[in-house]
């Protein structure tokens, strides 16, 4: 979606309402602010990256009452918003920032282009609840947000065994599971649990039979090919517990620098949203 430029106070509020639960982003800046001018191409890269979020620029002098409402006091400010409510704020031309946050706050409806997997399947980064994920034996310098970041991993602490549990925003059908660790303690033997009420604990993770578990080989960390799953297991998913047992030589902690989790979101989602990388549109079974 192209970037909406503003020029009337009502047009943010009108703006805002229009949206629904759709994330928008508010660039305020200035004609004479040199870095608005730096950041303002970048802006627009990632609005074609994010098609279906909303992006807006507003001239802080031309629109003097929504700047000041909004607490504008540096330029350029970026705010974030979903349902009409601010939700973030960036100060400064930190692009980084920027798409953090873009990520961080869309839903699967906001799913940026070019995020689909092999089997016509797509990547569902942007279905999972953050906030209400947990990993449990995480070491306090590799949690499980470090996933989300660049040149970031999640390590174990005190033993090898780690129970990653994420929550999605929406059901969604699982087809296949993506591992990536650079190092050689990369996960082994896992164990996958679906829809479950409560985190579990590393003993019951232990004794409950499990959805579908998995040996992982050293060529299914490379993060290229993903790893399948018993599709028909999988189909109706609210939250995954990936409990990993062991790791490939015996280390006294286990690394995984990305996970990506592959799949449909369930039907609430327009799939036209997405953009599949292979298989024929409509080939979602």
């Amino acid at each position: 979606m192209p970037v909406k430029h503003l020029h009337d106070d009502a047009q943010f509020a009108q703006e805002l309402s229009s949206a629904g639960s759709r994330l928008v982003v508010a660039d305020f800046f200035a004609q004479w602010c040199g870095p608005c001018r730096v950041v303002a191409p970048q802006f627009e890269q990632l609005s074609e990256r994010y098609p279906n979020v909303v992006f807006l620029k507003i001239d802080v002098d031309e629109m003097q009452d929504t700047a000041r409402i909004q607490g504008i006091r540096a330029m350029p400010t970026f705010l974030f918003f979903k349902n009409m409510q601010k939700v973030a704020t960036v100060q400064g031309a930190n692009v980084g920032a920027i798409e953090s946050n873009i990520k961080q706050h869309a839903t699967a409806a906001d799913a940026p282009a070019g995020q689909e997997s092999k089997d016509g399947m797509f990547d569902l980064a942007s279905a999972i609840d953050k906030s209400k994920c947990e990993c449990l034996n995480e070491a306090d310098d590799h949690t499980f947000t470090s996933l989300f970041q660049d040149n970031g991993y999640l390590e174990s602490d005190c033993d090898e065994q780690l129970i990653i549990a994420v929550a999605f925003n929406q059901p969604v059908k699982l087809h296949s599971l993506k591992f990536k660790t650079t190092g050689q303690n990369g996960p082994k033997s896992v164990k996958l649990f679906t829809n479950l009420p409560r985190t579990l604990d590393f003993d019951q993770a232990t004794g409950m039979d499990s959805v579908q578990e998995l040996t992982l080989s050293h060529a299914d960390l490379s993060g290229e090919d993903p790893v399948p799953l018993k599709y028909v297991k999988f189909q109706n998913v609210q939250n995954l517990q990936i409990f990993i047992k062991d790791n490939q030589n015996g280390a006294e902690t286990t690394r995984l620098d990305s996970l990506s989790l592959l799949g449909i979101p369930i039907s609430a989602t327009n799939m036209g949203d997405f953009k599949r990388v292979a298989g024929k549109k409509g080939e979602t079974d």
